[in-house]
């Protein structure tokens, strides 16, 4: 059975691919939490954030937009951009801790983005929180 770690990192890797222009990567979500072996409440868990993040998509990136000082959104990387989706989603839109939701975000950014991202990621995450 996966980990929540595990799951939100395919539900990262879900938006990445979303992000760079596979439309159609939704017809290929169940193989993929299958592969993964997400299933049962773990699969009904990743179904929501993704879903979730791909439903508030604008007004997550308006919330992020708002706390980051010189950029857009769109010129953030898209692995940090996916992380950053499904922080925000998680912190606006669900009753899990926002510590928890902040530091999970943080340890995938460490493993997946660029080195300078986990600061940067907590950052904004932060400033998304103290902002809701």
């Amino acid at each position: 059975m996966a980990t929540r770690h595990q799951v939100r990192e395919s539900v990262i890797s879900l938006l990445y691919a979303k992000d760079i222009g596979n439309e159609n990567i939704e017809k290929f979500v169940d193989e993929i939490f299958e592969d993964k072996k997400i299933r049962n409440q773990q699969k009904e868990f990743a179904l929501s954030l993704f879903q979730g993040v791909l439903e508030n998509l604008k007004e997550l990136d308006a919330s992020v937009d708002k706390h980051l000082k010189e950029w857009k959104i769109e010129s953030v990387g898209h692995v940090e951009r996916a992380i950053l989706r499904l922080g925000t989603y998680e912190i606006l839109k669900t009753d899990l801790d926002d510590a928890v939701i902040i530091n999970e975000a943080i340890e995938l950014s460490k493993s997946l983005a660029a080195d300078t991202a986990p600061k940067f990621i907590n950052g904004v995450l932060d400033a998304v929180q103290k902002s809701k």
